[in-house]
């Protein structure tokens, strides 16, 4: 019976131990990754509740070189609302035939996930060459991560490049993920809601 009761009080202590490293471990890595961050990134110091991450080229014949670089995140702490996700999309299409070309950056302000699947919507906040009209609207992108070739579907699929979208598109809408990308070119990443 004595020897069953030291083992009791070796065990807890022990456990009492553990949890106190890792207490106090966890706190050396926050603090360390609190004094690290800054105030633009310390929102993804935060659990994630959702991502789509990646960069891929679209599917295109030669002379259409259309590529995107996403990096959209919902932290978990704001995983009950979408339109608190941060981050950027890059865009570029550069075209021979009509002669088109020109970049984008923008603002991410939604990000919906289910499973593979993931709709993020930004506000164009830089632009040059064709996609200067763009400044300013809300762009949409749906993805549907299938590992070597994605699926993908954009807001101005109707009509046309993104300088012809509405002013007023809501939050979080895309179309259907119809294209593909480019096999080898790259890969985007879903993280499907937590």
């Amino acid at each position: 019976m004595h020897r069953r009761s030291t083992l009791i009080r070796v065990v807890a202590v022990g456990a009492t131990l553990l949890t106190l490293a890792g207490v106090a471990g966890s706190a050396t890595a926050s603090d360390a990754t609190a004094s690290d961050a800054t105030a633009s990134d310390a929102p993804s110091a935060a659990r994630e509740a959702a991502a789509l991450t990646g960069t891929a080229k679209l599917d295109r014949p030669p002379g259409d070189d259309a590529t995107v670089t996403i990096d959209a995140h919902l932290d978990a702490a704001d995983k009950n609302d979408p339109r608190k996700a941060h981050g950027t999309i890059k865009l570029s299409h550069y075209m021979t035939n009509p002669k088109f070309g020109g970049s984008a950056e923008a603002r991410v302000d939604c990000l919906l996930t289910g499973g593979k699947v993931a709709t993020v919507s930004a506000v164009v906040t830089k632009a040059d060459g064709g996609l200067k009209g763009a400044i300013g609207k809300r762009l949409g992108l749906t993805i549907h991560d299938q590992g070597k070739q994605d699926r993908f579907g954009y807001s101005w699929a109707m009509v046309g490049i993104p300088n012809d979208l509405p002013d007023d598109m809501p939050k979080c809408v895309s179309a259907a993920p119809f294209d593909k990308t480019k096999p080898g070119s790259g890969d985007l990443h879903v993280l499907p809601m937590k």
